[in-house]
């Protein structure tokens, strides 16, 4: 690995191996530009749900402490997420209120792109709506264009394996992560 390299960690929304979107969060490396290295951002389904209380009283969990030292030691975070009842998944949106807490926010001007896959015709939208106003409070710097927004997934993945299959899927992966690298470089003065 070169000094130049982005070291970028990926957040899956979904804990279902199953899940289209971890099975895109799985892809992403291989999609990936060669000045960008992606990897899996540390678990995060055993945070408890956030009480002010239990900060208080214990701090902050280990598991929160691990996902934001990933989060912070990372030039870049990418999120791929399933869209929950319109929303945001609730785990995900936990372990962001746990590291929204923390003196050192790890995501306070951090580079973040969204991808999402669904079944249907808004392939996540929404998710990534309420996604974008939740890191704005956090004051992540949010990468725009091109969206990742795979629509219809289930014509998009692989039935057995959940290969990523559809070209016109994998070159707007292509271009968004593309895209993504050069907004990262010019934030970090890197070039």
């Amino acid at each position: 690995m070169s000094d130049n390299q982005l070291n970028v960690v990926v957040i899956c929304g979904s804990l279902r191996n199953g899940s289209y979107n971890a099975a895109l969060a799985r892809t992403l490396p291989a999609l990936a530009p060669p000045g960008m290295a992606l990897k899996p951002a540390p678990a995060w389904d055993k945070m408890p749900i956030y009480n002010h209380d239990i900060q208080g009283a214990t701090g902050f969990p280990a598991e929160a402490v691990a996902w934001a030292d990933a989060i912070r030691a990372s030039d870049g975070a990418i999120i791929v997420s399933p869209e929950y009842n319109w929303s945001i998944p609730g785990g995900l949106k936990n372990a962001i209120d746990w590291v929204s807490r923390m003196k050192d926010v790890p995501f306070k001007e951090k580079p973040v792109a969204l991808q999402s896959c669904a079944g249907g015709v808004l392939g996540g939208s929404r998710m990534q709506y309420h996604m974008r106003q939740c890191l704005t409070s956090v004051d992540a710097l949010l990468f725009g264009k091109p969206e990742v927004l795979v629509t219809f997934a289930a014509k998009k993945f692989d039935e057995k394996t959940l290969e990523l299959i559809d070209q016109p899927t994998i070159d707007v992966v292509k271009q968004q992560l593309a895209g993504f690298e050069k907004f990262v470089r010019r934030l970090n003065g890197r070039k």
